[in-house]
């Protein structure tokens, strides 16, 4: 089979796209033809070492993939639809290829209609904000939550999961990003450039926000923590370099907390739980995303230099959109 992966850490260019074995499944793990996979970041950190997590090379990248089941395994019978969005971490080789041994509890059927490139942009963006809306946040019913980066694949999933439970989203991005949160459910959007938008969330939720997730890693904390309610929560999973000025006074004595977590570290309840959520909003078509490019497998090795911003004369990792690749 054809697959993309590397033979060390190293940078983008490290990538190789040629022929290895195809897998053979063990007896908890199904065999799938692959149909569409997404480029992530953190397929990225895994690649060039930056993220510790056991590797057996030759290593295929990847994390995401939408497919067709070719042996039977548990639930899941030849021609099944299914998806995954935890491969390429831990030991478990990665998607970037024509066929993939997956777990079957890290297996999900895919709902009848949906399109393999639809679903496959959202998988990983969805799962990450399911967890951090309901276990981390607990966000509930009625609630506000602030989401600066709204526009981006993350940001616009925490959007549609938060405003699909009933919370309120005040959503920050650029100006050109303010039709798609709205689109995506946000009660408010505002322009991340303005220098009045502290104060716009005030003047919008005088009692402060409940919930503030920074999808865009730049975390001012400074200007953020004001922002929260008594007993408010900010969500972490962005910014790998970033480094912070935390206000300790005002957490402690408000009852605010922080919240880091990284999907690659959840549980196979934690992640079932999400796949429940997720199946649920493609059916209905209310989880949506946007598609950036669609490119070949082959050019694996470039969907990650235009991950991190390194592609000559493309759109840099804050370009609206996934990178989706046909094996």
């Amino acid at each position: 089979m054809t697959a993309a992966y590397i033979t060390g850490f190293g940078g983008a260019d490290d990538i190789r796209t040629g022929p290895l074995p195809r897998p053979v499944p063990g007896p908890d793990e199904a065999l799938v033809r692959v149909e569409a996979v997404a480029a992530n970041h953190v397929d990225t950190f895994v690649r060039s070492g930056a993220f510790a997590t056991e590797v057996t090379f030759p290593f295929v990248v990847g994390r995401d993939l939408v497919g067709t089941v070719e042996t039977p395994a548990g639930p899941f019978a030849p021609g099944d639809r299914v998806w995954s969005n935890s491969l390429g971490h831990d030991g478990r080789q990665g998607s970037f290829a024509q066929y993939a041994a997956v777990p079957v509890d890290r297996l999900y059927p895919l709902p009848a209609g949906v399109d393999p490139v639809a679903a496959v942009a959202v998988l990983h963006t969805a799962g990450t904000a399911h967890l951090g809306l309901f276990r981390e946040a607990r966000v509930r019913p009625g609630e506000t939550v602030l989401v600066e980066g709204a526009g981006g694949g993350v940001g616009s999933a925490v959007v549609q999961l938060a405003s699909a439970a009933g919370a309120r989203v005040i959503a920050v991005d650029r100006a050109e990003n303010a039709e798609w949160c709205r689109t995506c459910g946000a009660a408010d959007v505002l322009d991340r450039a303005a220098p009045d938008t502290p104060d716009a969330v005030r003047r919008l939720a005088p009692d402060g926000v409940d919930v503030a997730w920074d999808c865009s890693g730049r975390h001012d904390f400074e200007t953020t923590i004001p922002l929260l309610a008594r007993g408010g929560r900010v969500v972490l999973m962005a910014g790998m370099g970033a480094r912070a000025v935390l206000p300790v006074g005002a957490v402690y004595t408000r009852d605010i907390s922080l919240h880091g977590f990284a999907i690659s570290n959840a549980s196979v309840a934690d992640l079932a739980g999400a796949a429940e959520t997720i199946n649920r909003e493609l059916a209905t078509g209310r989880l949506r995303g946007r598609v950036r490019a669609e490119l070949p497998l082959t050019e694996a090795a470039r969907a990650h230099r235009l991950l991190e911003g390194r592609e000559g004369g493309e759109p840099g990792p804050g370009g609206p959109g996934r990178i989706v690749l046909i094996p």
